[in-house]
């Protein structure tokens, strides 16, 4: 061997070779999987058990088709989704600005935030009578149900969210002579929204249920019409059709929010080193 001439040892042997990273398994297959289990375990258990008290999956998607045949499911649908979404529109329309306000304002906090807290921790079932009172048993009293029940987790993750933004930002903004709108616009709002979507994600299944409690305690029709006459009828195949329906709904609205939030803000995804 030449005095020039690098022996080679097994510590750069090995940095010569290819370093293979493991690959996690991605997460929708990790959920399709979870599902078919679920499902599955169902169908084989649910057979043994009796029709009035319980189904099983093949014989909710037969009763499904023949609603969805017969237009009703679509019907029911549609007349549950107009109150669900004026509703549930209008609390992120309040919910999100309210929230913000109290947050940024010391004396609209103390004023109103009592009551915020208090009207979020009452059981707002225990209003549907007054309200069919004062608003009748039409479309009126569901959307004001579902807002109700929608709005108050909207403020408060706004709310909370506001607050926990650094001080320090915020004087940043003071010391380049920001205006109280502009470090509002441009700090905390942007700050802000990992809350505020948390809170519309809490807000759909608040709404959902409200949806349907509002069409059982006012004039019977939609999803929750097709849940009670199903149950008045020991149907339970037919009865669990409208129950699949509104989780996939759910499930459905939940997923495009955390897609909504990954375009408006991509850097909270950066930050939490999840790929979405």
């Amino acid at each position: 061997m030449s005095p020039t001439s690098t022996p080679i040892t097994a510590s750069s042997a090995a940095a010569d070779e290819p370093v293979t990273v493991a690959r996690e398994t991605p997460a929708w297959m990790i959920t399709t999987l979870s599902v078919v289990c679920v499902i599955g375990a169902w169908e084989y258990f649910g057979r043994d058990v009796d029709p009035i008290f319980g189904s099983y999956p093949s014989a909710i998607a037969a009763a499904g088709w023949d609603l969805l045949k017969s237009g009703l499911l679509g019907r029911a649908l549609w007349q549950s989704m107009q109150a669900f979404l004026v509703g549930y529109g209008l609390s992120i329309i309040v919910g999100v600005p309210l929230g913000l306000v109290i947050g940024r304002s010391r004396t609209v906090e103390a004023a109103i935030g009592v009551f915020i807290t208090a009207a979020y921790a009452m059981p707002l079932v225990a209003l549907v009578p007054f309200l069919v009172l004062l608003l009748g048993l039409g479309f009126a009293v569901k959307a004001s149900v579902v807002f109700l029940m929608a709005v108050f987790p909207i403020i408060i993750n706004t709310w909370l969210g506001v607050r926990a933004v650094p001080k320090t930002l915020i004087e940043v903004g003071k010391s380049f002579v920001a205006s109280d709108f502009t470090i509002l616009r441009r700090i905390v709002l942007p700050a802000t929204i990992p809350y505020i979507m948390a809170g519309i994600k809490l807000a759909v299944g608040r709404a959902v249920v409200a949806m349907v409690i509002a069409e059982f305690f006012t004039a019977i029709s939609g999803l929750g019409g097709i849940i009670i006459n199903s149950a008045n009828n020991f149907d339970t195949a037919r009865m669990f059709v409208p129950v699949i329906v509104l989780m996939v709904l759910a499930t459905a609205l939940n997923g495009l929010v955390g897609w909504i939030e990954r375009r408006v803000a991509p850097w909270q995804t950066e930050m939490s080193g999840r790929d979405g």
